[in-house]
């Protein structure tokens, strides 16, 4: 068979194939202790999370945690090797709203990332709705901008909006309540907001909005110091080599927003990750398996788009995420229907009750695996649903390790390290890559193009 043929070939093989391919001694092998390993991993997510707090990328914090992570998979007899790499960062400063009219009081916010510092300035507030070009009232120049929690639109079109508008900034209203805010990127590409973008606490933002609708004047004073500015990080890569040059990545990436500890986001898919590690050292396995803590993922992937960037031509079976993977439900091949049937075979051995809703096949955008699938390599995940009670705090100054069961990383660990060991443990499982058309119509198929050539990460033609 071709090269070409075996990649694009890849993971058609049926169910006798992949049990019966193995070795009987392998078939048959005890499975690792899984729920060792995840509790191993857990208690290295709180020493991370109580020690440095959140790991912003760039941050004094992000560095530490990163080189104690490294000292304890060393300490598992593990060589992990640190991959650096520089990003169009951002750093928090002093995030300053206050109230000035109808009352004096300080509000609740946190600037998005990539506003850029400015001198304190005073504006009236006046209401946009959702940021639509017919939710504006007429004029809006000099003022700030509120904006209702239902915006479909990304920061980068609401912001640019608003600045067109004649705005001077933008309270923009959480959508969860208890005065949580919501910290996110405002840019994918490392470009500064053309105004600052404050979330905003719901509570008080529906408060301004009764006001103005009462007809009540409301003005504010801001101010932030924080700013853009290049960043040099590293992602964290730990092989654990087979007996095929054929490598499955298994990422998760390491940062996370600096309000909270980021123990939901992505503490989850850091702990998941030293538990396979745990687990699976010294194993014997076919295929390579790299393990990969990526940094720069919550202002805009960068450190899988700097991993998915260096991969050439190297035979890759998959790349599998878990960011924010609770107890999975289903498995979901991201919309590459040839990891279907070796997943829906995997799915099979498993009982209904293990894997209630099976095998998915839907493509999203937003997370490590997006610069993997534009290399043309083939992604998976899993449905993995957090607890209401604790994923309504991810980003904020709740996302902290109390929030986070070690049941959850025990029960997820043994889900995800059985398909793992599945798909590194089989001969018969072979690396493939999409032709860049193959690729374009994943995305396309999904809908995602329009979102992703608003924030500016669309690399194909963009068509008029």
């Amino acid at each position: 068979m071709s090269d070409r043929a075996r990649l694009r070939g890849g993971l058609t093989l049926s169910l006798g194939a992949l049990l019966f391919s193995l070795p009987l001694s392998q078939l048959f092998a005890e499975a690792p202790p899984w729920a060792d390993s995840a509790r191993a991993g857990h208690a290295m997510l709180t020493r991370l999370c109580d020690d440095f707090g959140g790991r912003l990328t760039g941050s004094v914090a992000n560095e530490g945690a990163l080189t104690q992570l490294a000292a304890e998979l060393r300490a598992l007899g593990l060589q992990p090797e640190r991959v650096p790499f520089s990003m169009l960062g951002w750093e928090r400063g002093a995030d300053q709203v206050e109230l000035l009219a109808p009352l004096s009081r300080p509000l609740r916010v946190a600037a998005l990332g990539y506003t850029s510092a400015h001198a304190p300035f005073e504006a009236e507030v006046v209401a946009i709705g959702a940021g639509g070009v017919a939710d504006y009232p007429t004029d809006v120049t000099g003022k700030i901008a509120l904006l209702d929690p239902a915006c479909a639109l990304t920061a980068r079109e609401f912001s640019q909006l608003a600045f067109q508008r004649g705005a001077r900034g933008i309270l923009f209203i959480n959508r969860e309540g208890g005065g949580q805010l919501l910290a996110r990127t405002g840019s994918f590409v490392g470009e500064p907001l053309v105004l600052p973008v404050y979330s905003l606490a719901q509570e008080e933002g529906r408060w301004l909005q009764r006001l103005l609708q009462r007809g009540q004047t409301v003005r504010v004073r801001v101010a932030t110091k924080s700013r853009c500015r290049v960043v040099t990080t590293a992602n964290l890569v730990v092989r654990l080599p087979g007996r095929s040059p054929d490598r499955l990545i298994v990422g998760a990436h390491f940062d996370s927003w600096d309000l909270g500890q980021g123990a939901l986001d992505n503490g989850i898919g850091t702990a998941q990750l030293f538990a396979l590690a745990h687990a699976l050292r010294g194993r014997e396995l076919a295929h390579t398996i790299e393990l990969i803590w990526f940094n720069g993922e919550e202002q805009g992937l960068w450190g899988s788009r700097h991993a998915a960037a260096q991969l050439g031509a190297d035979p890759i079976i998959a790349m599998m995420n878990l960011d924010m993977v609770g107890v999975p439900i289903a498995v979901n091949a991201l919309g590459d229907t040839t990891l279907v049937p070796v997943l829906q075979q995997w799915a099979q051995q498993r009982s209904p009750a293990a894997l209630p809703r099976g095998v998915e096949n839907i493509n999203w955008f937003g997370s490590d695996h997006t610069p993997y699938q534009l290399a043309g390599v083939r992604a998976l995940t899993f449905n993995g649903p957090i607890p209401r009670e604790s994923v309504r705090f991810y980003h904020d100054f709740a996302d902290t390790i109390d929030k986070l069961p070690e049941q959850i990383i025990v029960d997820s660990t043994a889900v995800i390290g059985d398909l793992v060991l599945t798909l590194a443990t089989s001969p018969a499982v072979s690396a493939a890559r999409r032709t860049p058309l193959e690729t374009e119509k994943l995305f396309t198929d999904f809908g995602l193009e329009r979102r992703m050539q608003a924030v500016g990460y669309w690399p194909f033609k963009v068509t008029p």
